[in-house]
């Protein structure tokens, strides 16, 4: 199973995001997702599930939830903005059955494990992060293994985070 990460798009999808994430069977919106055509147009590309984030009014509030947790691929996922809590970190409390927590906010690119849970953050895909290109990341898991790749949005080469 394949599965595109996105995040903080602020109301910006770039085109190319749509060749990046031909071919995944679910999408995650980790929040501050802008507009909600922005979820109309990824649902062109697979299904989704999208989380608000603290940038958000309430035309993406009313189709969006603050926090969610879904199984793909026999995989728990949690996913939320996370700018309710102090520290990222956080949220492996806030979501003891998730394998992997997919978060926002930050801007920045992440993969590491907290207590064996995997911190997921695809980047920012609208303005970028700082020192960070926009970006996605894209999940495959394959008999209960998780692969992470993050991917620049513009050349759609490796980010090495």
């Amino acid at each position: 199973m394949r599965i595109g990460l996105i995040g903080d798009t602020h109301g910006y999808l770039r085109a190319e995001v749509f060749k990046l994430f031909r071919g995944v069977d679910h999408i995650l919106h980790a929040g501050d997702v802008g507009t909600p055509d922005i979820l109309t147009d990824l649902q062109t590309i697979a299904p989704v599930t999208a989380v608000w984030g603290n940038t958000d009014g309430f035309d993406v509030r009313a189709c969006t939830v603050g926090e969610a947790e879904v199984e793909l691929g026999g995989v728990c996922f949690a996913l939320a903005h996370g700018h309710r809590v102090a520290e990222f970190n956080q949220l492996a409390d806030v979501f003891p059955r998730a394998v992997a927590i997919v978060h926002g906010h930050s801007h920045v690119p992440r993969n590491d494990l907290v207590n064996s849970v995997r911190m997921l953050n695809p980047g920012s895909a609208g303005p970028g992060g700082v020192g960070w290109a926009p970006s996605v990341a894209i999940v495959e898991i394959q008999d209960g293994a998780i692969n992470v790749v993050h991917l620049d949005v513009a050349t759609g080469s490796t980010l090495h985070i």
